[in-house]
């Protein structure tokens, strides 16, 4: 077999345009149907992660098969571009986005310095200043940049809080956040060089929320130890949960004690767009820096986050950096650099896969699309709380409805008993491969989770999904635990 050019003609790249968009309209147009989790055993899959660990051959091969090996891949997965998958918190991606970065991976702009590609930069920056003011409710002149994720958004707030607030004595600084808050908080304070002894997890209320009274007594307490406070992190919908904190309070407490205070919108933030978020998200705006997660609830493919602050200058005051080769850098025109606000140097342009379909299908259909996320919510918490046998402990701020068995009566006993019907429970309805959710641990009890963000999922699913959480609850309530 002869080399495959590095450089193809303008007919090889037709055929090999066809041949993957092929795959990709038909993979589009199976999902309704294809399975919610992998349909290969542990064997099989175990099998298939050998075969992918292999070194690429010294002469190449053919793409037509080199593209069935992907879909191999691609199979051995969960469907998470699926209707069923209501697990975690799911990021469908939109076709239309996947365009934008084919075009952009192709093109193949940098995106660290504006200068490089200055129309690109303007492009991305008008992404994040709708993101700042219009979505976030942030005041004319704030900002913020792209990320390839929530953690890495949290990180860079961080960084920027530490820097405005401490300085380059960090040995006291001390942190504020819940039980409840995604896992990156904490790491981000750690990376950021805060010791894990300095990050307090404030009490919550019974409804899962921050309790703001809580939070002030041991902001003052650690101040007067001599202690040094410097950060208070809310979330505008847990992962748990979905639970919005009280962020007015939130929001009075940190100026009163002159904390940075960063909110983490990941997957709350763009509920703004509805008129239900924005009044469950009031308070975001008073915020100093924002984590929102488009790959989410904007339905843009993975690996696109945002953070957006108030006040540019910290965070360009944190993370400036340059070098004697790149003096040669001009201007463009008022676009800031991402490199200078965030720590990398290098890395794409980000902004188009949410510009194009930003604009190619208008604001008002991801309103939409979000609104009927919410009212999908209330129909999976109407519905399970009207089953005898399970408890439904909260009404959804969001899109996420908790629920598990529910004990026979009060005892510790019971309550493990119920626990392992949850468990049990999950395991009888994820069997079906229709749908797939997750449980979480809530106040020391096993919790299921239905998460309805992607753009795929409708009211069909949604009601095949209750009719199996019903079924299967009915079967064990029976004492049938040997499955179907």
């Amino acid at each position: 077999m002869r080399p495959f050019p590095l450089e193809p003609d303008r007919a090889a790249m037709a055929d090999m345009g066809g041949l993957v968009l092929d795959r990709i309209v038909d993979r589009v147009e199976q999902l309704p149907a294809r399975p919610a989790t992998s349909p290969l055993s542990p064997e099989a899959t175990a099998d298939l992660v050998k075969s992918f660990l292999a070194p690429p051959p010294a002469r190449g091969g053919e793409l037509k098969s080199l593209l069935a090996r992907l879909d191999e891949a691609a199979d051995c997965a969960l469907e998470t571009a699926g209707p069923g998958h209501l697990a975690y918190i799911p990021g469908s991606g939109l076709f239309t986005a996947a365009l934008a970065e084919f075009y952009n991976r192709a093109t193949n702009r940098y995106g660290g310095l504006a200068a490089v590609a200055p129309a690109f930069a303007a492009l991305e920056e008008s992404v994040l200043r709708w993101m700042a003011t219009e979505v976030c409710g942030l005041p004319a002149g704030s900002g913020g940049l792209l990320t390839s994720g929530g953690s890495m958004a949290t990180f860079s707030a961080t960084v920027a809080a530490r820097h405005d607030r401490l300085g380059e004595d960090l040995a006291t600084g001390t942190v504020y956040t819940t039980a409840f808050a995604h896992h990156s908080v904490a790491k981000a304070a750690r990376l950021a060089g805060i010791r894990a002894a300095h990050i307090r997890l404030v009490p919550h209320t019974p409804d899962l929320r921050m309790d703001a009274d809580a939070a002030a007594a041991m902001i003052r307490a650690d101040r007067d130890a001599g202690l040094r406070p410097f950060l208070l992190v809310a979330t505008a919908g847990t992962t748990d949960s979905g639970t919005v904190d009280p962020l007015p309070r939130l929001a009075d407490l940190a100026r009163d004690e002159d904390l940075w205070f960063h909110v983490d919108a990941a997957y709350g933030g763009f509920f703004r767009l509805t008129a239900r978020g924005r009044q469950r998200l009031t308070g975001l705006e008073e915020a100093d820096s924002i984590t929102l997660d488009p790959h989410k609830t904007l339905f843009i493919p993975f690996g696109t986050g945002a953070l957006v602050v108030r006040d540019l200058a910290a965070l360009h005051a944190a993370h400036d950096g340059t070098g004697s080769y790149l003096q040669d850098m001009g201007d463009a025109g008022g676009v800031p650099d991402s490199a200078r606000l965030g720590p990398e140097l290098t890395h794409e342009m980000r902004g188009l896969r949410a510009w194009l379909p930003l604009h190619l299908h208008g604001t008002d259909a991801f309103r939409d699309a979000l609104d009927e996320k919410l009212d999908l919510a209330e129909h999976v918490h109407e519905t399970l709380s009207r089953v005898p046998e399970l408890e439904v402990p909260h009404r959804p701020d969001l899109s996420t409805v908790i629920f598990r068995v529910r004990p026979a009566d009060d005892v510790r006993a019971a309550a493990e008993r119920a626990d392992e019907a949850s468990r049990l429970l999950l395991e009888r309805i994820n069997a079906h491969r229709r749908v797939v959710l997750s449980s979480t641990v809530v106040d020391g009890r096993y919790t299921l989770r239905i998460c309805v963000v992607s753009h795929r999922t409708h009211h069909d699913r949604i009601t095949e999904a209750l009719d199996l959480v019903t079924a299967e609850t009915a079967r064990i309530a029976a004492g049938d635990v040997q499955g179907r």
